[in-house]
Formats: structure tokens, sequence, C-alpha cells
């Protein structure tokens, strides 16, 4: 078995100690990552984290198009990266760039290899362990600073972005995305030489169906599915028939305790509002039909406004309607 290996290089033996004097500049903050900028082949690169957890230095292919670089870089790849729940993620392949760390008064710079990873992150680049110990540096969190050893034995202390940071992690937050600490493992014996996508997929309908009546009701089954699975489901569905809400009038009075919707607004901030809107007759045909059931079904009751809100918003729904 043939293993690839990076070289090793010899940082500046020099101590790299952080001391009360890092933290006069240190904003009190809620445990933020430790975020930097690197230049990276001519550009400065925003947005980078600095993750000791991280077995693997990681770009992202969102990256590599805005750096606009070219596929004839790009090098097979046949590991696996691993998130923190052992999710797999889609490797486009390795890349070597080189990379700049630079304080504005001294810098170094070396040629890092990373794993182009298929993945969304609110992060441009992910440093790991092996870029930290090929460049002899550490980093931080309560300083939110990495040290690194320059080639001319001097000391190159690079500050947190502390807004980049706090921006990443809440847009991780808005769009629930992951960030990746990740873990490489070679392929298997089977061969495989590609992992799959780790993204979290939303069901999808199948496209070929048939209609079959089950207790009096349409149902869609799959064409792929044998008929004695579909018989199979058939009886489940039968079974549990009384389980299934087919107007909004089967499903009266949900408590709010369980779901409840609300309007999360600013006291401080006045409300904007709309223009009132005319609808054609068949627009108001719908939202007088549709009040109606959900009055009808107690999910909501009537109030009186002195003063106008806002416009009622229609949604045309996958079936058409």
């Amino acid at each position: 078995m043939t293993v690839e290996m990076q070289e090793v290089d010899q940082a500046p033996d020099i101590d790299l100690i952080f001391t009360k004097a890092d933290l006069r500049d240190v904003v009190p903050h809620d445990n933020d990552p430790v975020v930097v900028s690197v230049v990276t082949m001519g550009r400065k690169v925003h947005r980078v984290l600095v993750e000791q957890g991280s077995s693997a230095d990681v770009t992202f292919w969102s990256t590599f198009n805005k750096l606009q670089l070219s596929l004839d870089q790009l090098r097979p790849y046949t590991g696996y990266l691993y998130g923190f729940a052992r999710d797999q993620v889609e490797v486009r392949k390795h890349i070597e760039l080189r990379i700049t760390f630079t304080n504005d008064i001294a810098s170094r710079t070396k040629n890092i290899r990373y794993l182009v990873g298929n993945a969304p992150s609110a992060y441009n680049i992910l440093l790991g362990r092996p870029t930290l110990n090929r460049l002899g540096a550490i980093t931080s969190t309560r300083h939110i600073k990495m040290k690194l050893p320059s080639l001319e034995e001097t000391l190159i202390t690079i500050r947190s972005d502390k807004k980049e940071a706090k921006r990443c992690y809440e847009n991780n937050l808005k769009t629930k995305r992951r960030v990746f600490t990740v873990t490489t493992q070679p392929p298997s014996e089977e061969g495989v030489t590609r992992a799959e996508v780790a993204r979290e997929r939303r069901p999808e309908p199948a496209k070929d169906v048939l209609e079959r009546e089950i207790g009096g009701r349409m149902f869609k089954l799959g064409k792929s599915l044998g008929q004695g699975t579909q018989d199979q489901i058939a009886e489940v569905i039968t079974q549990y028939l009384d389980a299934f809400a087919w107007s909004a009038s089967d499903m009266p009075g949900i408590d709010p305790d369980f779901l409840c919707h609300r309007l999360t607004m600013d006291p401080q901030v006045r409300p904007v509002r709309q223009r009132r809107r005319k609808f054609n007759e068949e627009k108001r045909q719908v939202i007088k039909e549709e009040t109606r059931k959900l009055l009808n079904a107690d999910h909501i009751r009537e109030i009186q406004y002195q003063e106008w809100l806002e416009n009622v918003v229609l949604v045309k729904k996958a079936n058409g309607k």
C-alpha cells in the first residue's frame, strides 16, 4: 500500500507564546473561532477558518470558482472526507496553491495542498493540522490570534477578523450549513475511490407514479414498486387511514403550544404599511374559500383592526392550485 505524504518542513525553532499583552486588543467575545485572511495566488482571501480539529486542509468548490482557477490544476484524490457525524463529503480532487500569511510587517509563503470539497460552507478555506504543523503555527481561541515563525526567525502574529467570524457564524445559523471538521480515510478494498455527497437532500416525489384507490381515497404509488410491495403499502394505509388529514377541518383546534405562527418585530422600528391591493374575482374567491376553511377548523379567528395592515399573499401549490 502506498501512502501519499506531504513534505515535512523544518520550521524555524523559536518560542511561540501568548502573554497578557496579546489580550489588550481583544474585545470580550463568545468563544469566537479564529478566522483570518491570507493571500492565495496573488489574491486576498477572507473567511479562512483555522481549525485544529481538522486533519485535512480544505478549500471549497465555490472558492475554487471565485479564484478562477484552471481545472488543469486539479489532481486525483482517492480518499474520503468525513464530518462530525461521519457524513461523507464529496471530494472533487485536490489542488496545490501558494499561500502567504502576513501581518503587513513579516510574511511567510508556502505551497499548501488542499482537498477541494463540494459542500456548502460560510468559509472559503479550512486550515487544519497539516498546514499548522508544517508552518510550526499555534492558535489561541482566547486571544483569537495565530502565531507562526517567519523564515528570518521573527514572529508573525495574525489577528482573527472578529467581524468576519461573527458573520460566518450567523450565516451558518441562518442557512443551517455545516462547518466540516474533517478527517481523511483511504479508499476501501472494494475499489471505491470517491465519496458520496454529504449534503442533506429533501425527499422528492417519484416522477413515475400510478394512482390507486385505497379506502375510498386516491393515493399515488411509485411504478417501480413491485406488486407485492404496493399491496403491503395499501394494507398499512388502510389500517391507519384515520391518521391522514385531508383538509383543515380534519385538524380542528391545534394547540398553540404545538404550532403557532408569530411575527418577529422590533418594537423600536415603525412598521411599513403596504398599499392596499385589489384582487380579481378569481383570487377573491380563493381567499374567501381558504379563510372559511381555517375559520371552520378554528385555526384562525377574526379580529377587527382600525388601520389597514397587509395584503393577502397567494402562493401557487405544487398541484397548480
